[in-house]
């Protein structure tokens, strides 16, 4: 019978690590590589498999207990890593928590999608635990959202695409012509763009580049497809690339983000070429994380309630259990501008609404 020392000495980590991972206890954070490997090994030696035939019993009765004591209720993050500390994802997932804890409900489980890549990670994640519901936030891959809904009873989604489930989202092109409306209010008309392309890959499909080119389209203010950015949504990236737009003959005097982190980084290009902020390029983001308002000079931007999403999420989650609704909706939030001081007015501009 393998133990979990073996599946320790094999990968070269303490007994306590492997059973954190073993186990889904994500109260120490443990790298990706690291667990990756020791799944590896434990597959190999095939512990899940002598771990599951020895408490089968003992894991029909926990689920049934769980069942009928409180629903067990877990969530899935369209994330690469750091899902701990991330300025965008971790107050969504407070308003989760702080609404299933009005009920007296822990959050049973926070998984990354890179995570559940993993197949033994995922067939443990769902054979071990008597799931009442889950809460994916932003897409998941097509093959992986369609697993997960042939298994879970209940989902409810955050910006996700899915007409066949609960949704809470915001309207991000709506936000996003806010964003460049406002600058170009501000008189500038050269103005380009950072952000990242979706699960698709293609940029034209990104619904806060579709707001850009719809503010640029109606008020007829000429595409620079060089001012462009595609980061990738990673930060290096947007700084990588900013430091190359730099290098061109000509440049935009404002910068539209798609997020705030792609603005604080491209920010740091642009300070760092001797340029000033707003006076040579303006820059405006979108979902004013706690550091914007920190940024020299404090970023402009528009703020999405994003804890108010993670706790209507889990309040949707936990009626529907009671008394599922009759169709699904898709939840739209309010977003809201915040001014700062890192746009520049290069002339006043009166748009009619």
């Amino acid at each position: 019978m393998t133990t979990l020392r073996e599946i320790a000495e094999r990968v070269g980590v303490s007994i306590s690590t492997v059973s954190r991972v073993i186990n889904q206890d994500d109260s120490r954070r443990i790298s990706d590589e690291t667990k990756q490997k020791i799944w590896k090994v434990a597959k190999e030696l095939d512990y899940r498999s002598t771990r599951k035939s020895k408490s089968l019993k003992q894991g029909a009765k926990r689920g049934r207990e769980a069942t009928s004591k409180a629903p067990v209720i877990g969530c899935i993050l369209a994330l690469q890593d750091n899902k701990y500390n991330h300025p965008y994802f971790s107050p969504i997932i407070q308003g989760i928590e702080a609404k299933l804890l009005e009920s007296g409900i822990t959050l049973s489980f926070l998984h990354t999608q890179a995570e559940l890549k993993n197949e033994v990670v995922f067939d443990a994640l769902l054979d071990t635990r008597s799931l009442s519901g889950l809460i994916c936030i932003e897409g998941l891959s097509n093959s992986l959202y369609k697993r997960l809904k042939d298994r879970v009873p209940l989902i409810v989604g955050i910006d996700v695409r899915d007409p066949d489930i609960p949704v809470i989202s915001y309207d991000r092109m709506s936000a996003a012509h806010t964003a460049v409306k406002h600058l170009i209010e501000h008189g500038h008309t050269k103005i380009g763009f950072v952000g990242g392309s979706g699960l698709s890959g293609k940029l034209d499909r990104e619904k806060r580049y579709a707001g850009y080119r719809r503010a640029l389209e109606e008020f007829e203010i000429p595409y620079q497809e060089q001012w462009v950015i595609n980061s990738h949504w990673d930060a290096d990236e947007s700084y990588e690339k900013m430091k190359a737009l730099l290098a061109a003959d000509e440049l935009p005097t404002a910068m539209f983000c798609a997020s705030d982190m792609m603005a604080i980084a491209a920010m740091r290009a642009v300070t760092e070429a001797g340029l000033s902020i707003p006076a040579d390029i303006s820059f405006i983001g979108i979902d004013d994380i706690e550091f914007s308002k920190y940024t020299t000079p404090p970023l402009s931007t528009i703020h999405i309630p994003k804890y108010e999403m993670g706790y209507a999420a889990a309040k949707t989650l936990l009626d529907s259990l009671e008394d599922p609704y009759p169709f699904p909706f898709r939840m739209q939030l309010p977003f809201q501008f915040i001014s700062r001081h890192s746009v520049a007015a290069l002339k006043s501009i009166s748009i009619e609404t």
